[in-house]
């Protein structure tokens, strides 16, 4: 196996204090995304989730190069209906605050600005290592990383991220970066996901190698006013996707304190994320083993979802291959696995296929696809 250079974070990153160990997956996939290399290419490493007595805080140790872990754009974010839905909701929510200038951290591929410059057309600058811009992006791309190395001699007076903050792994000295990138009087907006309500559903692209903190509102609440931010609104996006923020530098915010008890919620919350996983395989291999053999199975999402159903022990030995919407990913394997990637539409004029599907709070908008338009014969298991 290739020698990884992994990134020690011995510490609790939000206090400092020590860690203790919470959970490990041995061996797991490190990309989250598809390839056309071959299998014994890929890449390995344990899943080492740590947990601080300190402030509750869980996070991976150690983490891996971000070359290694961002090896290419897999599609967050660009696929689905649900996303352009949060795109166009957090461009409403960003106009509240009416800024004159954007410089985005982490726009990939810049259709938050395209859905903010339908209606509101000012100056919209993104940093990102893997720009992919969509169709009829006009913002300007700089491909770098947001880090203590990166400059801006451009205009701006507001900072937006959207699904970058939990990328993050340094948290505190992240906020402190912007905090320095403004004036008093000047916006950060950002959405992320509501990650206590994805673990707490058993979403299982809520932590992983890209997510490696479990950057929750208590949190996120006292990071920001640590750093002088104040909070000027803050809006829900469904009840399990993502939360925004707006803030205002403001140097005279008084810090809010972390609540008591985080340790003892966080720890139970994981374990019994793990503990349901543990039952669910299971009971999907029984599944599958007393299936007949003509019948076709299919397992959805060309993602983290597979990856974590299969290293938790799913029986893939009668599984056709993996399906996705996103026709960037069909034809390519899943990395980690040697499953092939194929577009829901191999489903239709199918007798009753069934798809395994665990896609979080996307398996509503998955399902009603392939039932009204693909095969309403499908049964679905999750």
């Amino acid at each position: 196996m290739k020698k990884i250079d992994k990134i020690s974070r011995n510490h609790d990153v939000i206090s400092g204090g020590d860690l203790e160990e919470l959970y490990s997956m041995k061996s797991f996939p490190v990309f989250i995304g598809c390839s056309d290399a071959l299998e014994e290419e890929d890449i390995r490493s344990d899943l080492c989730w740590y947990i601080s007595k300190d402030t509750g805080m869980i996070q991976l140790n150690p983490v891996l190069p971000l070359n290694l872990v961002y090896q290419e754009e897999h599609g967050s974010g660009s696929i689905g209906f649900l996303w352009l839905q949060h795109h166009q909701e957090f461009a409403k929510f960003i106009q509240q605050q009416a800024p004159k200038s954007v410089l985005e951290i982490g726009g990939a591929h810049g259709r938050l600005s395209r859905e903010y410059k339908k209606e509101n057309p000012i100056d919209w600058t993104i940093i990102e290592p893997n720009p992919s811009p969509a169709k009829d992006v006009d913002a300007t791309f700089i491909k770098e990383f947001f880090d203590d190395k990166f400059t801006f001699d451009g205009e701006f007076d507001t900072i937006i991220h959207s699904h970058v903050f939990e990328h993050v792994y340094y948290p505190n000295e992240f906020i402190d970066h912007i905090s320095n990138f403004l004036h008093n009087g000047q916006n950060l907006i950002f959405s992320l996901p509501n990650m206590q309500e994805m673990l707490k559903r058993k979403y299982t692209n809520c932590i992983n190698f890209e997510h490696t903190v479990f950057i929750t509102e208590p949190y996120v609440e006292y990071l920001l006013s640590k750093h002088g931010f104040k909070q000027v609104s803050k809006h829900y996006f469904k009840d399990d996707h993502s939360i925004f923020y707006a803030y205002v530098k403001d140097s005279n915010t008084k810090s809010i304190e972390l609540p008591k008890g985080l340790y003892e919620f966080n720890k139970n919350l994981y374990l019994d994320f793990v503990n349901f996983h543990k039952q669910l395989i299971k009971h999907l291999n029984v599944k599958i083993d007393n299936i007949s053999e003509d019948q076709p199975i299919y397992l959805f999402g060309a993602h983290v979802f597979a990856q974590y159903l299969i290293e938790f022990g799913l029986n893939i030995s009668r599984i056709n291959c993996i399906l996705d919407n996103d026709t960037n990913k069909q034809g390519k394997r899943l990395y980690g696995t040697n499953m092939m990637v194929e577009s829901p539409q191999i489903l239709i004029n199918m007798v009753n296929p069934i798809v395994i599907l665990k896609a979080g709070v996307y398996n509503e908008e998955i399902t009603d696809d392939i039932v009204n338009n693909i095969n309403s014969s499908t049964e679905f298991w999750s």
